[in-house]
């Protein structure tokens, strides 16, 4: 009988047994029927109706459109995200090196008044497989959105993990670990 139903026939009726457990009392049960991973992913997808338009202005500022807050970062903090959000395909950071010309670049423009020397060798920190700079850097940009926001929504915003199975065309299987920022593009104002 239930394969006859329509996705959206088949959630009103998760909807009435919802309710019916509710009003017994026994939301115990309901988190037990639903696990804690799609608890969380549903928490995720919530967060998506609360998110803002992140607008860039022409001197680099990042502003949270729909909050009216400014997104405090940086210039180095801004280069790395400007990068990241270029590429919503995601970045491993080991790789990172092959992006470097465009990491200078970002950070050239957002630091107009630092050395270019120094703006160089922070780069080549950042781009450096083996230095710990990426992971500084995006850390504190995740802590400035976790200031601004609650923890579902930051993470729409942030630099973070993606894992990707790759085939080799054989038995070989290996993974990608992509970091990228999830937040709609179209919600991206430049």
């Amino acid at each position: 009988m239930n394969e006859l139903l329509t996705p959206e026939e088949r959630a009103l009726e998760v909807k009435r047994l919802v309710n019916q457990l509710q009003a017994e009392g026994r939301t115990d049960l309901l988190l037990h029927a639903i696990g804690v991973p799609l608890l969380e992913e549903l928490r995720i997808e919530a967060a998506k109706g609360r998110l803002s338009r992140l607008v860039i202005t022409k001197d680099y500022r990042f502003i949270l459109e729909d909050y009216q807050k400014e997104v405090e970062l940086q210039p180095v903090h801004k280069a790395v995200y400007l990068l990241f959000l270029a590429h919503p395909e995601g970045i491993e950071f080991k790789r990172l090196f092959d992006y470097r010309d465009e990491l200078l670049r970002y950070y050239m423009a957002t630091g107009k008044m630092m050395d270019k020397e120094k703006v160089i060798e922070s780069v080549d920190h950042l781009v450096n497989p083996l230095d710990n700079a990426i992971n500084e850097k995006c850390s504190r940009i995740k802590k400035v959105f976790l200031d601004l926001m609650d923890v579902y929504t930051a993470s729409y915003y942030i630099i973070s993990s993606h894992t990707q199975k790759q085939f080799s065309g054989s038995d070989r299987i290996w993974y990608q670990r992509l970091k990228n920022i999830t937040l709609p593009r179209e919600l991206v104002i430049d």
